[in-house]
């Protein structure tokens, strides 16, 4: 896998978890079984735990993924992917797993092995960037 797939499929995947959680509420809406606006921010959450858990890994999603793909980009202006490439897969890999753990339930272990996840991605990117720069 090319670090530029590992960052197309990355966009793919928050994609999906987009999804996830706002594909059930279309009938809802439709249907006015819930009005429009009952997903609207700084409301109290009315989604099903597991969706509420989804829509979170989503945004998580958000908040990294500009960092990732700017270092994958950045690699590509310098003609560098071949320094990153082995790494932009398990940083792919890392953020679907964290993704399904934490849609999985809030246990003590899972969001141990969430946090996991997400320590992986950042020394990942790191090692990334550590290979740009010196390597």
């Amino acid at each position: 896998m090319t670090a530029y797939t590992a960052v197309l499929l990355y966009a793919g995947w928050m994609l999906i978890l987009a999804l996830i959680y706002a594909v059930p509420r279309v009938p809802q809406a439709l249907t006015g079984a819930k009005p429009i606006d009952s997903w609207e921010r700084n409301k109290q959450p009315i989604d099903a735990p597991i969706l509420q858990r989804a829509k979170a890994a989503h945004l998580n999603c958000i908040e990294n993924f500009a960092v990732f793909a700017a270092v994958v980009v950045v690699a590509g202006l310098m003609n560098r992917l071949e320094a990153i490439g082995s790494l932009a897969a398990f940083v792919l890999y890392a953020r679907i797993a964290q993704s399904v753990v934490h849609i999985s339930g809030t246990s003590f272990v899972q969001i141990f092995l969430r946090a996991t996840f997400f320590l992986i991605q950042i020394l990942l990117v790191l090692v990334m960037v550590y290979r740009l720069l010196l390597g």
